[in-house]
């Protein structure tokens, strides 16, 4: 291995370069929810196809993780990272010079390939990097930091709407990713070794797409066309029936695209498992306390978004903290607790009314931060942990595909939930940001729809810490 080549400080250097990365993918997520109204008049667009806007970006940063992921176990994970660096900087480009609705779309798909390559070899990257017992403080930096993208990207939006065209919200992109790609591909070094015979797996990875595509899709778009509408069942029927051929063909083919020997560590299990259930549990937190922000309250979207803040604020103190004390005493308590402190704060926030003073919301708020900052890195770190070396990509790739199917299954029930006694048009304005100050009767609905997705989240966020605790004892440090 070419470890000992290696500068001392080459650890921070491939922590900070893939730390920039995490912050712009993650961003780029939803930077573009509050200028999807000044896109609709621009490329004289409707709603149902811009709603893509978002979408494509998401699909495609999820979908392709981990073929990808199996593509950078076998050729490199810094070389893919690098190319990833480039490919989401052109797509920033493309996406800011786009003058049709659908030149917009394809380029957001291109973006989220490029965010996809940088995701799932982020950690792999890390894991590599840092020795066992300083890896959760490294994931503490990282995992928080592409927490607090997702929370940014609506505060980052509309402060240059508020400045500039929604072109720049792409624009602003290029000369972070030409800095990042140049950094990347001057200082990052592989560390990785291919395995003498390995290849892809094409079938495994069309199915795998294929399934989770159709399971996306579904859930995406069930909760405006209605979830027995014959298309959104006819994409179910496609996830069953592709993944059943998936776990076939997986355990059959010789160098599967999903290696299933990485579901015999307890440890890895249980964290992709909490991990999953958390982000299913908490990531729809933030956008259902946006939304009675705007139309319960009648706050602007930049200044919803600005109250918001207490959440990524407990995040930053937490996440390094909470990886710091996994390094020493391993991840079980401090993710399980995490995910318990979480639970309450989302209990908190369920009990607020239509005039419930801000003071109040702060606290919920600020323990759903605090809570996630505990678990993330030392649940990352964890699960990146017990993976072998050579499949440190598929590991990845693995836990950030549930991770991200966990955000956007969130957002889906959530909003199904809260706002399922809502007329559609209304619940199309709450999604895009636009939505005004709500009459009595309906305000009161929306709250008591809220307040039932809230309950469902802590329980979530429940089952998730008992996962997280049955884990074991094992100390993070001692993992290879």
């Amino acid at each position: 291995m070419h470890r000992r080549l290696l500068p001392a400080n080459y650890k921070w250097i491939a922590l900070s370069i893939t730390t920039i990365g995490a912050f712009m993918v993650s961003i780029d997520a939803t930077v573009v929810i509050l200028a999807i109204p000044d896109m609709l008049i621009e490329l004289r667009s409707n709603l149902v196809i811009l709603i893509w806007v978002v979408m494509a970006y998401i699909f495609a940063s999820t979908v392709l993780l981990l073929s990808l992921g199996r593509v950078a176990d076998i050729y490199g994970r810094v070389r893919l990272y690098n190319i990833g660096f480039a490919v989401f900087t052109v797509g920033s480009l493309l996406c800011g010079l786009s003058q049709t609705d659908f030149q917009l779309i394809s380029s957001r798909v291109f973006q989220g390939v490029g965010g996809a390559l940088m995701l799932v070899n982020a950690w792999a990257i890390v894991t590599e990097s840092f020795p066992a017992n300083e890896r959760g403080t490294a994931m503490g930096i990282n995992s928080l930091t592409f927490a607090l993208g997702s929370v940014a990207g609506p505060l980052l939006g509309g402060f240059i709407l508020s400045v500039a065209s929604w072109r720049w919200i792409f624009l602003i992109n290029l000369p972070i990713g030409i800095a990042g790609t140049y950094f990347s591909y001057r200082y990052l070094q592989e560390m990785s070794e291919a395995q003498p015979g390995e290849r892809l797996d094409p079938v495994g990875i069309l199915a795998f797409s294929a399934c989770l595509f159709a399971l996306l899709f579904a859930l995406t778009q069930g909760a405006t066309m209605g979830f027995t509408s014959p298309l959104i069942l006819a994409s179910l029927a496609v996830f069953v029936a592709a993944l059943g051929f998936f776990i076939i063909w997986e355990e059959e083919y010789c160098c599967p695209a999903l290696d299933l020997r990485l579901f015999k560590s307890r440890e890895f299990n249980f964290a992709i498992v909490s991990a999953t259930l958390q982000s299913l549990a908490v990531f729809a937190v933030q956008f259902l306390v946006v939304f009675y922000l705007q139309a319960v309250r009648g706050y602007s979207p930049l200044t919803a978004a600005f109250l918001l803040l207490p959440m990524p604020l407990g995040l930053a103190i937490a996440g390094p903290l909470s990886g710091r004390l996994a390094d020493r005493i391993g991840a079980r308590i401090p993710a399980s607790l995490g995910l318990c402190i979480q639970a309450a704060g989302v209990f908190w926030l369920s009990t607020i009314t239509p005039f419930t003073p801000y003071s109040f919301i702060v606290v919920g708020l600020a323990l759903t931060g605090i809570g996630g900052g505990m678990f993330y890195s030392p649940n990352t770190s964890a699960a990146m942990s017990a993976s072998p070396r050579g499949r440190l990509g598929v590991a990845a790739a693995t836990l950030a595909t549930l991770r991200n199917t966990g955000m956007v299954t969130s957002f889906a029930l959530a909003l199904a939930i809260s706002a399922g006694t809502l007329p559609s048009a209304v619940v199309e304005q709450l999604f895009l940001g636009t939505a005004t100050y709500l009459g009595t009767a309906t305000m009161y609905a929306f709250v008591a729809g809220m307040e039932t997705a809230l309950h469902v989240s802590a329980f979530i966020c429940l089952l998730a810490a008992g996962f997280s605790f049955v884990r074991g004892p094992r100390p993070a440090s001692t993992a290879i």
